[in-house]
């Protein structure tokens, strides 16, 4: 009797795992299609195929069911938990090359993409679509830039506060990307541009901050890109 119990309450998790997922799908596919302000919970339970009670049980009002959808995109701009140790300023060029390629393949998903028009258009009727971005989806992909820089610096390769060391290898990596994909005046690029995108911003941000011994005597070389 007990196993027959816990197998149902799996069986019944499993199952609300599942249409929890159904409402954010539809969540996100009506706010992208009516806009957040305009979309009820209505529209979205219709959506899921549930009734507006399991929807409000299951994942929350309105705002929270935005939050989440921008939590479950965010939750991939964090930083492996097996980050290579910051030996040495190859290491670190390899990492930021790596996770600057993660990044840019990430948001320049169309689905992302979506979002952040999404949170431009609403910011006069529902600014809690920026802020939600903001705090949820892009402080993750900071979060995840300033732990890098932070364990650079205390491996001694980096000096300078890691927020503006994050900041400045973030411009280097989008440059004018961003703006071009919100406007849809260029299309997202390919894997091999992107992996060229990163490695250029990580050999530039390197230059840019030359060990202190280097940056006496003029010495300093990037390290090789293989």
């Amino acid at each position: 009797m007990a196993t027959a119990s816990i197998s149902k309450r799996r069986q019944e998790g499993g199952d609300e795992t599942a249409v929890r997922e159904r409402i954010l799908e539809a969540a996100f596919a009506a706010f992208m299609k009516t806009g957040y302000a305009a979309t009820s919970t209505l529209e979205i339970a219709t959506r899921a195929r549930v009734s507006k009670r399991e929807l409000y049980a299951l994942v929350g009002n309105k705002q929270e069911m935005l939050i989440a959808c921008i939590s479950e995109r965010a939750n991939r701009f964090d930083v492996p938990a097996n980050l290579p140790v910051l030996r040495d300023r190859e290491t670190l060029e390899q990492v930021l090359a790596a996770f600057g390629t993660k990044l840019v393949r990430e948001i320049s998903d169309p689905a992302v993409i979506a979002v952040f028009r999404l949170a431009i258009a609403e910011v006069v009727q529902a600014p809690e679509v920026a802020r939600a971005l903001d705090s949820r989806g892009r402080e993750a992909s900071r979060a995840a830039l300033r732990k890098i820089m932070t364990q650079a610096q205390a491996s001694g390769l980096l000096t300078g506060r890691p927020a503006e060391l994050a900041q400045q290898f973030a411009g280097l990596l989008w440059r004018d990307l961003m703006v071009s994909l919100l406007l849809g005046v260029t299309e997202r690029p390919n894997p091999r541009e992107i992996a060229v995108r990163a490695r250029d911003a990580a050999a530039a941000f390197l230059q840019l901050h030359p060990l202190p011994n280097h940056e006496q005597t003029g010495n300093y070389l990037p390290a090789d890109r293989h």
